[in-house]
């Protein structure tokens, strides 16, 4: 019914209209008594072959929603009421933000993709945080966070760790964001040195802590594998407890059919099937040329249980989606899931 009826209608909208319509729809929903119960019902699927347990983190299944679907932890618990075993919220950001101009979110339809320039648009750590506190603690929750755009690059290692120490008391895991091609100037917080400032400095807060969170951080599609054997370095060196891999790309040249839309939309960062690719790229040389030292969560066109097996097969230990979840509707994780118990 979603890819017949709901989802043809929400393409005739503007898809950030349709965004918060979704939003609000799932929070009205939920509302409705005995909903949370049929929707549980319908999507989760239960089996302790699907738990994975990593970080000192145990997941009921490998499937979570990726970072930017719930940037402000509004519907964190619908999502989960859907069979998602985690939900990523954020980016956030010390401040509050409005983002950039729009449009900033296109759809390629034709090639299953999304542009976004959204620009770290949230309404700041104080609201995430006071959200989270009502949160069931049966879900895992992550913490991706970044810097606000007014913060020069000299100065964004303060906005990390106030996101850090903010949101420290509400979520299980956190990511580190330095590579959304969204922020002016913020790829160059990727380079070497000042990362590892950063991952070191976090490192050392939260080792201090009585008990310390998994630190990650969310990688580039768009890294060339000397830089991707500096990021093998910088877990290695920081500590930190694995990588998120991987983040939009700015490159154009895997689409197919919405090439020419894509010139006219111009700047921002290309999600969904064409990313596919890539991402599972970067997580097999990640994998392979670090010898599984650490774990992966595999983001990036994910829109089929293949797809989320062949993330799976390249290394990664679970997997996250965000636009797949838009073209495919609230039945993906169960899916995926499904999928992942016959090939267990």
């Amino acid at each position: 019914m979603y890819k017949q009826l709901i989802r043809p209608l929400f393409f005739c909208i503007d898809p950030e209209k349709v965004h918060h319509t979704v939003m609000w729809f799932l929070k009205l929903g939920f509302n409705i008594p005995g909903m949370n119960w049929l929707a549980k019902k319908i999507t989760n699927v239960d089996d302790p072959k699907l738990e994975r347990e990593l970080f000192g983190l145990r997941f009921k299944n490998p499937v979570g929603i990726a970072a930017g679907f719930d940037k402000n932890a509004f519907v964190y618990q619908e999502l989960g009421a859907l069979g998602f075993s985690h939900i990523e919220i954020g980016t956030v950001t010390p401040k509050g933000q409005p983002g950039n101009p729009k449009p900033r979110l296109f759809r390629l339809a034709k090639d299953k993709g999304l542009i976004n320039r959204m620009g770290f648009n949230n309404l700041g750590l104080e609201m995430a945080v006071k959200r989270l506190r009502k949160r069931d603690k049966n879900l895992i929750i992550g913490g991706n966070i970044g810097k606000n755009t007014a913060t020069p690059n000299d100065e964004a290692l303060a906005d990390y760790v106030t996101n850090f120490e903010g949101l420290f008391p509400v979520v299980d895991y956190f990511v580190v964001n330095v590579s959304c091609p969204n922020i002016s100037d913020l790829h160059e917080l990727q380079d070497q040195e000042a990362l590892m400032k950063i991952l070191n400095a976090i490192q050392k807060i939260n080792l201090k802590k009585s008990n310390p969170k998994p630190v990650l951080l969310k990688v580039s599609p768009d890294l060339n594998e000397k830089q991707l054997d500096e990021v093998i370095t910088l877990v290695k060196e920081t500590g930190i407890q694995g990588v998120v891999a991987t983040n939009t790309t700015i490159s154009r040249h895997t689409l197919r059919q919405d090439a020419e839309m894509a010139k006219q939309i111009g700047n921002g960062g290309l999600s969904g099937l064409p990313i596919k690719a890539r991402s599972t790229a970067v997580i097999r040389y990640l994998a392979e040329k670090s010898n599984k030292a650490f774990p992966i969560i595999g983001v990036g066109g994910i829109f089929t249980a293949e797809d989320a097996l062949e993330k799976i097969h390249a290394g990664a230990d679970l997997v996250q989606v965000y636009t797949g979840f838009i073209y495919e509707g609230p039945m993906i994780a169960k899916r995926i899931n499904k999928a992942i118990l016959k090939n267990a």
